[in-house]
């Protein structure tokens, strides 16, 4: 979803146009107070420099903490909400964009949403992964993130800091992947949460893509979901040779490994049985900058041994 579309108005006024899901969004100047929901789609906003064109930010300390790097970024500026933002909670911060995705701060049917934001003069820009959610979607790749820093750089009229990032980011693959002896694709499943039934990222979520970048297949790339519950006779019946655990909330990394390597069920996995588990953090298996220092980690992971 990288097409992007640059306009003149009649009167030679700036105005530029983006594909936002099966949305086209016309903008006749830069957004001026932007709000982000989620840590990851904040991150996009800052590596681009943009924290002077948001009035906040939503959806990261009810689920999860900023490390340094992203402390430093948002220091100056307020969460406006611990959770899923309130459409009151955009309007009342005279908010004119609101950067945000289905299940990233969205809801089908809820209460914050492009059209019912519309009225009150606030345009959206959703999240490529999660469009999956309203419209048909190609399984999904890295380009998918880069798509949004693209469209993001025509939004803000950043657009050669925006390429200048991604092509940095294809460089710096391609530079590791010549690093790498790759073999046959280790087979992996993502443990995002969950005991009773794990939930899991499918064919549309972003870790399929990176662990696809790092020479690997997810097992559960078949599931025409983006992040969705499985059961564990899946799991077991498909044996991962790789378990990727996402890091966040109150279970940590350590106690999900700790469930799988002690329970019974799990023993004969190849995966439990090797102990090869690699810890993402939530901000490196969602759609962000961090998704180049998360191939690099699988990618070790997978071909160190």
């Amino acid at each position: 979803m990288l097409p992007l579309v640059l306009a003149f108005s009649a009167t030679g006024a700036w105005a530029v146009e983006v594909e936002s899901c099966n949305r086209t969004v016309s903008f006749d100047a830069p957004p001026q107070r932007a709000i982000s929901n989620d840590v990851n789609l904040t991150e996009m906003m800052l590596v681009l420099g943009l924290a002077d064109h948001m009035v906040g930010y939503t959806g990261v300390s009810g689920w999860k903490t900023l490390d340094e790097e992203m402390r430093a970024g948002v220091e100056e500026l307020p969460e406006l909400s611990a959770k899923y933002p309130s459409k009151e909670v955009i309007v009342g911060a005279d908010a004119d964009f609101f950067f945000a995705g289905w299940n990233y701060g969205m809801k089908v049917g809820g209460e914050v949403t492009p059209d019912t934001l519309e009225p009150f003069g606030v345009k959206v820009y959703e999240l490529t992964e999660s469009c999956t959610h309203i419209m048909d979607k190609a399984k999904v790749t890295i380009d998918d993130m880069y798509a949004d820093i693209a469209n993001l750089g025509t939004i803000f009229d950043v657009e050669d800091k925006a390429t200048a990032l991604i092509d940095g980011y294809k460089a710096e693959l391609a530079a590791f992947s010549d690093t790498l002896e790759i073999g046959d694709p280790p087979r992996v499943f993502v443990y995002d949460s969950g005991e009773d039934t794990p939930f899991t990222a499918g064919k549309y979520g972003m870790p399929t893509a990176l662990i696809a970048a790092a020479g690997g297949v997810n097992i559960m790339e078949d599931f025409e979901k983006s992040w969705a519950t499985v059961t564990w006779e899946e799991v077991v019946e498909r044996n991962p040779e790789v378990i990727v655990i996402v890091n966040y909330g109150s279970v940590t990394a350590e106690e999900k490994r700790a469930f799988m390597m002690n329970n019974p069920a799990f023993a004969d996995l190849d995966a439990v049985k090797n102990d090869r588990f690699v810890t993402l953090e939530y901000v490196e298996a969602t759609p962000g900058p961090r998704n180049i220092n998360a191939i690099k980690t699988l990618g070790e992971a997978f071909w160190s041994e």
